[in-house]
């Protein structure tokens, strides 16, 4: 494997996403550290951590990235029968800790998000950068929650868990329309999965997205706070 550049935690900076391996798919750097200085200035560039506790930090930016472009959520018919139903409601940073940690510890294949990063991310949380997203059943009980990044226009999704059946495309559909509503441009999705290709998400060229992160990043979004008030329409409308 090509030598990969070691990051020193003193010395805030990351090598060209571009210049991430093929093999194993956008690796791009190792070491560093997760203070909310570097995760920002990662996220700003199409970088992300992922790694294991056994690991040092992995840095990544994998080429193609799958994305959804929020108006590009895609509503199946069964979904949109779960809608009518008005089954759950959604909201966003009413519990960002609950969130984090049913994230790392549902996966049944284990889980990247290390309590170092629920450190750091909280951290975020705390400064406005980091936010959850809950989706919650008529009992007012969590069925399932996303957390990510919201910089400029631009969100960054990292990890999502659902306890309901289409919990999870609910809270997309919720998402993907409010972050059109407040005119967001992307919502990073990472890698690909199949859940994601059938909601609307699609991959593209990395330097595609680090295109739309250098027009995105600095822009402000149409929002005053974190308060979902995007409502599903109905069957009648």
């Amino acid at each position: 494997m090509t030598s990969l550049p070691w990051l020193d935690p003193d010395q805030l900076w990351f090598p060209p996403a571009n210049e991430a391996l093929d093999d194993p798919d956008g690796l791009l750097a190792l070491g560093g550290d997760l203070s909310t200085d570097r995760l920002i200035l990662a996220y700003r560039n199409g970088i992300f951590p992922w790694y294991s506790d056994d690991q040092p930090i992995l840095w990544w930016s994998p080429n193609p990235r799958c994305v959804l472009f929020p108006s590009e959520i895609h509503v199946s018919r069964s979904l949109r029968r779960t809608l009518n139903q008005r089954r759950f409601q959604v909201t966003a940073d009413q519990a960002f800790g609950r969130i984090i940690r049913l994230c790392a510890s549902t996966r049944a294949e284990g889980t990247w998000i290390t309590e170092d990063m629920i450190a750091s991310y909280s951290q975020l949380h705390r400064m406005g950068v980091a936010h959850s997203i809950e989706i919650w059943n008529r009992r007012g009980e969590l069925a399932g929650g996303m957390y990510g990044l919201a910089i400029g226009r631009c969100f960054f999704g990292e990890s999502m868990f659902s306890l309901e059946t289409n919990a999870s495309k609910v809270l997309m559909v919720h998402l993907a329309q409010q972050l059109k509503c407040w005119g967001y441009r992307i919502m990073d999705c990472q890698v690909e999965s199949r859940h994601l290709l059938t909601m609307g998400a699609r991959t593209i060229p990395r330097e595609e997205f680090l295109s739309i992160l250098r027009m995105s990043v600095d822009q402000t979004p149409d929002q005053t706070d974190w308060t979902f008030h995007w409502q599903w329409p109905g069957p009648e409308e």
